[in-house]
C-alpha cells in the first residue's frame, strides 16, 4: 500500500511546487545603472561620442537622449556571440563593445538615454521643402512611407520601437540610409528600413536628412 501511495504523494508534491512557482511574480529585467553607466560613458566612450553623448563629429553619432531600448539594441548588435559575425558590423564598434557583458551595456544606455541632447540645423535651404514632404508625407506614387509615421512628428521616435532621429547629424542619416539601401546595415527588424531606404533616391535621402537634422 505504501509503495503504491509514494508516486501518487510525489506527484501531487511537484504540482504544488509547480503551481507556487507559476503564482511567483516575474523578476523584472534589468533597465540598468545611469551612475554605472556614466562612468563607462564618460571615459570609454568619450573619445568619439563625448562625455555626455553629444559627439560633435558627423562620423559618430549623437547617443544623447536617445531611447535606452534602442542603444542597448544596437550595442548588442555589435557584439559577437559565440564566435559569429556580429549583426552590425562596424570595425571600431565591434572592437570597443566585445569587453562589456550584458549589464554593462545596459547601464551604458541608460546613462546615454537620459542625457539632453544637443540638437543640429538643416543647412540646405534649397531642399526643405521636399525633405520636408518626404518625413511628413512620403511618396504615395511608388510606395514610399512617411518618416512620421514610425518616428513622430519631431523624430523623437517611440521608444522600445523606433529610435529617435530628429537632432542626429545629416550626415550620419545619409550614411545609415544608404547602408540599409545597400544592405551593408542589416539590423533592422522585418527589413523595415532596408525596405524603406530602397525606394529612395539620393536626392531623397540628401534632403530629408538634412531636414531630420533640424527636428526638435
Amino acid at each position: 500500500m505504501k509503495r503504491l501511495l509514494l508516486p501518487s504523494l510525489m506527484a501531487a508534491l511537484m504540482a504544488v511546487v509547480a503551481v507556487a512557482h507559476a503564482n511567483e511574480p516575474a523578476k523584472a529585467a534589468y533597465k540598468g545603472d545611469a551612475a554605472k553607466g556614466q562612468a563607462i560613458g564618460s571615459s570609454i566612450c568619450a573619445a568619439c561620442h563625448n562625455p555626455d553623448g553629444n559627439s560633435t563629429v558627423a562620423a559618430n553619432p549623437k547617443l544623447a537622449g536617445q531611447s535606452a531600448d534602442y542603444l542597448y539594441k544596437q550595442m548588442t548588435n555589435f557584439k559577437s556571440i559565440d564566435g559569429k559575425q556580429p549583426e552590425r558590423v562596424n570595425a571600431i564598434m565591434n572592437g570597443m563593445i566585445a569587453p562589456f557583458n550584458d549589464e554593462q551595456l545596459r547601464d551604458l544606455a541608460a546613462y546615454f538615454a537620459a542625457q539632453t541632447q544637443k540638437g543640429e540645423i538643416a543647412k540646405n535651404r534649397d531642399t526643405i521643402a521636399l525633405g520636408q514632404k518626404i518625413f511628413r508625407s512620403g511618396n504615395m506614387a511608388k510606395g514610399l512611407p512617411a518618416c512620421a509615421g514610425c518616428h513622430g512628428p519631431t523624430g523623437a521616435g517611440i521608444p522600445a520601437q523606433y529610435p529617435r532621429i530628429g537632432g542626429q547629424f545629416a550626415e550620419y542619416i545619409e550614411l545609415q540610409l544608404k547602408s540599409f539601401q545597400s544592405e551593408t546595415r542589416a539590423n533592422d527588424p522585418n527589413k523595415m528600413m532596408r525596405m524603406v531606404a530602397i525606394k529612395m533616391t539620393d536626392v531623397e535621402i540628401k534632403a530629408v536628412s538634412d531636414y531630420i537634422a533640424g527636428l526638435r
